[in-house]
């Protein structure tokens, strides 16, 4: 539970759902995910380090470049997740449903 909680928190700030926003997209360095904001490179890597550290993110070296990608596999997780909760809270609104539709 400890990755959802930290996944979940990593995606309260607007900010970093739209750099997964824009990752989902394709891979990009700090420098073109900085681009869309009114924020500096430092800020952007300080969002981006949360990402990461929660795994939502990686991040590689190619040559002098450090480009970031999403980790869809870690999505799926919250996917899962959230997926589950929808169709507990569906069966029981069909329970109540029937219930009502008894009286």
């Amino acid at each position: 539970m400890t990755t959802l909680d930290t996944a979940f928190a990593a995606l309260g700030d607007p900010v970093r759902r739209a750099l997964v926003s824009r990752l989902a997209h394709g891979d990009a360095t700090v420098g073109e995910l900085a681009e869309p904001f009114d924020l500096t490179q430092q800020a952007i890597s300080h969002h981006i380090g949360v990402l990461r550290r929660c795994g939502l993110v990686e991040q590689r070296r190619e040559g002098t470049r450090r480009p970031c990608r999403l980790r869809t596999d870690r999505l799926a997780l919250l996917g899962s997740w959230i997926d589950e909760q929808r169709r507990i809270w569906d069966d029981r609104l069909d329970s109540l449903d029937r219930h009502l539709e008894q009286r």
